[in-house]
C-alpha cells in the first residue's frame, strides 16, 4: 500500500554499499522507518531526498517492518543550518534526542510542530544555544520526566527565590533546600526562564537574547536533569561539547 506523508529526517544509517534506512519523523503517523534503496548512488532520485534534516513530502510504500521509500520532494530547504557547522550541530543533537525520546508510530502532531518551528528558527539565525534549552525542556513531558517548574516541590510556595533539586524533580524554595543536598542554587531569571520555556507557544518567540551567565545556569540544570533521569547517551553532544570548548579556548586566546 502506497501512501504520501509530510517529514523531516532525524535519523540515516548507511545500509550495505548502496542503500540507506531513514527514520522520518511524520505529522500523521510519527516517527517510521523507510529503506531507501541506493541512495548511497550519487545520480539516484532519492540520494538528495534522503539526507539528515531533510523536510519534504515522501511517497513510501508500507510494511510489516520497514516501508520503502520512492520519492521525495523537498519543502524547507533548511539551507543556512546545513552550510552552518555550528547551527548543525545543534540541530543534530535536536533530532537525536527526539529519535531517543520517542516511539515508532506514535502520532504527535504537536512534537512534529515543535521540531519543525525550532529547526525554522535555527536556519533563520534565532540562537540555537537558547533553542534547543526550550526544546529540552519542552521534551521532559514527553519524555515522561517532566519536574515541577511551577511551585517549590516540598511546601508548594508559588513564589521564589527557588533553587533546582535534582533528586527532588523540580524547583525548591530556600527555605526547604537546606534539607536538600543536591540542589543547584539558580538565579530568579533562571527560574522564570524555565517556567516561561515549558508554558509559551513557541510560535510567539521574539528576540532571543540571554546572557551568557544565565545560558550557562540553565545548561548546568537540564544537563544535570536528563543524566539524572533519562539515561541518554547522545554521540552528537559530545560534538556540541567539543564545539564549545574549542570555542571558549579562542576567545581565551583572544584576552590574551
Amino acid at each position: 500500500m502506497m501512501e504520501k506523508t509530510e517529514g523531516i529526517i532525524i535519523k540515516t544509517i548507511n545500509y550495505g554499499e548502496t542503500n540507506k534506512i531513514i527514520t522520518l519523523f511524520t505529522r500523521e503517523h510519527g516517527k517510521i522507518g523507510l529503506m531507501a534503496r541506493g541512495a548511497k548512488k550519487t545520480k539516484s532520485k532519492l540520494s538528495a531526498v534522503s539526507q539528515l534534516l531533510m523536510y519534504g513530502q515522501f511517497l513510501y510504500q508500507k510494511g510489516k517492518g520497514l516501508g520503502v521509500l520512492h520519492q521525495g520532494e523537498p519543502l524547507l530547504p533548511f539551507r543556512e543550518l546545513k552550510t552552518d557547522l555550528y547551527k548543525m550541530a545543534y540541530a543534530a543533537y535536536i533530532v537525536e534526542m527526539l529519535d531517543k525520546l520517542t516511539d515508532q508510530n506514535v502520532k504527535n502532531p504537536y512534537l512534529f510542530e515543535l521540531l519543525l518551528q525550532i529547526l525554522n528558527y535555527i536556519d533563520e539565525g534565532i540562537d540555537p544555544e537558547v533553542l534547543l534549552m526550550i526544546f529540552e525542556v519542552k521534551m521532559l513531558s514527553a519524555a515522561g520526566i517532566e519536574p515541577e517548574l511551577d511551585r517549590c516541590i516540598q511546601c508548594g510556595l508559588q513564589d521564589g527565590p527557588f533553587n533546582f533539586s535534582i533528586s527532588g524533580g523540580g524547583l525548591i524554595c530556600q527555605r526547604c533546600s537546606k534539607n536538600d543536598h543536591y540542589n543547584i542554587p539558580m538565579s530568579q531569571t533562571s527560574g522564570k526562564l524555565l517556567r516561561l520555556f515549558k508554558h509559551f507557544d513557541l510560535k510567539r518567540l521574539g528576540k532571543v537574547d540571554l546572557k551568557k551567565e544565565t545560558k550557562n545556569e540553565l545548561k548546568q540544570i537540564l544537563t544535570a536533569y536528563y543524566d539524572h533521569y533519562s539515561g541518554l547517551h547522545l554521540k552528537s553532544k559530545r560534538f556540541l561539547d567539543q564545539l564549545d570548548s574549542f570555542e571558549k579556548n579562542l576567545i581565551n586566546r583572544e584576552k590574551r
